[in-house]
């Protein structure tokens, strides 16, 4: 009988045993103080603002136009249900 796949107390199958992780303590960001913290976020969440795609003038139209029908749509079909559940009620209820 062998052991299940993945066993951790086997080395892999190449022979070697597992490296182990080395901890890391500090590194960049562990040195800096409160504001250079700071500063790094900030200019992480402005690298990650420049890699979004944009939608052009035309598209934000087009999805705007899409979300203001469903949602008159929508509210539409809530004021239909509750005015025919409010004449049932009353008729079941005189």
């Amino acid at each position: 009988m062998t052991d299940a796949v993945g066993s951790i107390d086997k080395p892999d199958a190449d022979g070697e045993a597992p490296e182990s992780k080395k901890a890391r303590k500090g590194g960049k960001r562990g040195k800096k103080g409160p504001f250079g913290r700071l500063a790094l976020f900030y200019r992480q969440v402005i690298a990650e603002l420049r890699k979004v795609v944009w939608p052009t003038r035309n598209q934000l139209t087009t999805y705007a136009t899409v979300v203001i029908v469903f949602v008159v749509i929508m509210i539409g079909l809530v004021t239909v249900m509750d005015y025919g559940l409010n004449h049932v009620a009353k008729y079941v209820f005189g």
